[in-house]
């Protein structure tokens, strides 16, 4: 019997698959902090120096991005139990060749290896989860598949400094390799037989310019942040270029790379913008607290790693929990509670001063993390209900690859709004209280975005149990 065909059997059918597939998008997603923490000393022992050393983690940024537009192809063409697995054993060969790496020139070569292989297994993963889960229980399922998502970012730097100060270097990467080794035996055994669908003609135009628009996005706007230069303004534009050629091309395709005719359903098109908005929101929220922490507070990476578990922890409590209301009323009420404790955590955060408690910073994590979980993945789940069925796999690497290139540019943004804040305080505070007044500000800004994502969801409809020929 096939995953999700007996309404009583099913949900505990589901867990072995599911199980095998939280741990390949937990090392994959762990992977993408993991290095973070353990930079200053990785430039020391191979012995270069910062700029050379950030393509370690740029060049695994720039694989996954060049790969995710491919996944729903692939995935039709191959089926995704065959890519999915081949995914993760490519990623597994890159993690233990980057424990081997004896040059920073071989460790930058092998952590592509890594993103190649890694790229797809996500937006694969979350197609397969939403199509195995019975309909009644998707919202449960899909919870549980959330907790790796926001677990992972919050694991990666206390793991690595943990590794790296107790243990070796190496075991960054080793640690991936039997984990994946036992990924791949148990989804021999435990993933259904996926079936393929016949394409009847190659999108070989879409292939060539996604990857391409996808990769020079990300590398100039991650440029950019660094440096400002006009290489990354010129690259950035010519992947805006190219992004514009690959939208007329699918949309004229008669079996599109990316199925960009979902954007035809008005309920698929407000979750969208929704999500990216607040994913710019929680994305930069964790982007600028381990800053203010690090910067103002003075605490050690370590530290700020060890207090934004608490986020993650909250996190992991509510997503299941969202994922069975789900199931019982819809996105809406779920999105809008979420959001209200989002909006009252980042206002708290707006008024920060240096009398701010870090009892009181920990508390706003824990909120932040408590409205995460309650709106993420019902919000994600809603989008994937809105669409026909044979489109999810299709569906979700136009929605993974499309966050990572707005959160891309909204980093660049809100880095760039709290350096001109900071400066315009400056001129009348001293550097400490100027640094607090420029972050209070950024967190406003985030205040105001996460008020119009209130709005916004209230346009969202309770998900109607429709036949897939009535879906866009």
């Amino acid at each position: 019997m096939k995953l999700g065909e007996s309404e009583t059997g099913s949900i505990k059918m589901s867990y072995a698959p599911l199980l095998v597939i939280i741990a390949g998008m937990m090392m994959v997603i762990l992977d993408s902090t993991i290095v973070n923490v353990a930079v200053p000393r990785l430039v020391e022992l191979f012995g270069t120096n910062l700029r050379i050393f950030q393509w370690t983690i740029t060049g695994y940024l720039l694989a996954l991005s060049a790969v995710i537009p491919l996944a729903g192809w692939m995935t039709d063409t191959y089926g995704a139990k065959r890519i999915f697995l081949s995914t993760i054993g490519m990623f597994t060969l890159g993690s233990a060749l980057c424990s081997m790496a004896q040059t920073t020139e071989q460790l930058i070569l092998f952590r592509v290896i890594q993103g190649l292989g890694g790229g797809m297994v996500t937006p694969i993963g979350i197609a397969m989860v939403f199509k195995l889960a019975p309909p009644e229980r998707r919202g449960s399922v899909m919870g549980m598949l959330g907790i790796p998502m926001l677990l992972a970012p919050a694991l990666g730097p206390i793991m690595s400094g943990w590794l790296v100060q107790n243990v070796s270097w190496h075991w960054i990467f080793l640690i991936n390799v039997p984990i994946g080794v036992i990924t791949i035996l148990f989804g021999i055994k435990y993933f259904p037989h996926s079936t393929r669908q016949q394409s009847s003609q190659l999108d070989i135009l879409g292939m060539i310019l996604a990857p391409v628009s996808f990769v020079l996005l990300v590398y100039g706007v991650n440029e950019g942040g660094v440096n400002g230069s006009s290489t990354a303004v010129t690259v950035i534009v010519i992947g805006l270029t190219t992004l514009l050629l690959f939208i007329i091309v699918e949309l004229r395709h008669k079996n599109p790379l990316l199925e960009l005719s979902v954007f035809k359903s008005s309920d698929f098109t407000r979750s969208i913008i929704l999500l990216w908005i607040i994913q710019v929101i929680l994305f930069s929220s964790m982007l600028l607290i381990p800053m203010y922490l690090q910067n103002i507070v003075e605490l050690t990476p370590y530290e700020t790693g060890v207090i934004l578990l608490s986020h993650a922890l909250a996190s992991g409590i509510t997503v299941p929990l969202g994922g069975r209301l789900f199931d019982k009323f819809g996105a809406r009420p779920l999105v809008l509670i979420g959001l209200c404790i989002i909006f009252g955590s980042l206002f708290f955060l707006s008024s920060i001063t240096t009398e701010t408690s870090l009892g009181l910073m920990i508390a706003c994590l824990i909120l932040l993390g408590l409205g995460t979980g309650l709106s993420m993945m019902p919000l994600n789940t809603h989008i994937l209900n809105s669409v026909q069925q044979r489109l999810v796999s299709r569906v979700t690497p136009l929605t993974t690859s499309s966050q990572q290139i707005v959160i891309s540019f909204a980093v660049v943004a809100l880095t760039g709004y709290l350096t001109s804040r900071v400066e315009s305080h400056g001129a009348t505070l001293d550097r400490m209280h100027a640094g607090v007044r420029g972050f209070g500000d950024t967190f406003f800004l985030l205040t105001c975005m996460a008020f119009l994502c209130l709005m916004l969801s209230l346009t969202l409809r309770k998900p109607r149990p429709l036949k897939n020929e009535e879906k866009v």
